[in-house]
């Protein structure tokens, strides 16, 4: 599967099937993240991979979304701030969570290409997920991610908003795309 196949059959899977999903798969979803770009070239990165189903059913009580608990596997993706704040100010939250997100979709999409579904989870309890999984306090849970086989056949990706509905051109509100007008130079002349 090429990128943008992933890109445009990528979804978000709620119901998985019982076959497990392999620990290499897992990890090469996760090794994607690593080549998401990352501000300064500070991965701040770390992931929790969860497969008990002691676990895996307390993070459904958390998130509240008892379907999680199906999941082969559960991604904790966790960032820490403090360097790129520390380089980049108060800047440096935003790039925290513009990579995380990133890294997240690499995961994703990385999981499509391989037949594997997936879900992005960013609600949940956040002080009861990092107190039960030991994170320190300096970190913050970015997202779960559940990783498991689809249950049913995966539906025909659904059109998002058409893309005209989405773009501007050179200013806010400018719906209308501007003629290109012709260069023309008195000194040129065609042919020479």
């Amino acid at each position: 599967m090429k990128a943008q196949e992933a890109i445009e059959t990528r979804q978000s899977i709620r119901e998985f099937s019982n076959k497990p999903v392999k620990f290499d798969a897992v990890m090469e979803a996760v090794d994607a993240a690593n080549h998401a770009p990352f501000a300064g070239n500070i991965n701040n990165l770390k992931f929790i991979l969860v497969s008990e189903e002691e676990k895996k059913q307390l993070l459904a009580e958390n998130a509240q979304q008892y379907w999680i608990a199906d999941a082969s596997w559960i991604i904790i993706v966790c960032s820490e701030q403090q360097k790129l704040e520390e380089l980049y100010d108060e800047r440096g939250k935003n790039y925290s969570k513009q990579q995380a997100g990133a890294a997240i979709e690499n995961i994703l999409l990385r999981l499509t290409e391989l037949g594997i579904g997936s879900c992005w989870i960013g609600a949940f309890a956040d002080n009861a997920v990092k107190a039960h999984f030991k994170i320190p306090d300096k970190w913050e849970i970015e997202a779960l991610i559940t990783v498991g086989y689809p249950k049913n056949k995966m539906r025909k990706p659904t059109r998002k908003t058409a893309l005209e509905n989405k773009i501007f051109w050179e200013k806010w509100d400018e719906k209308k795309k501007p003629i290109k007008k012709t260069m023309h130079h008195p000194t040129l002349k065609c042919g020479v």
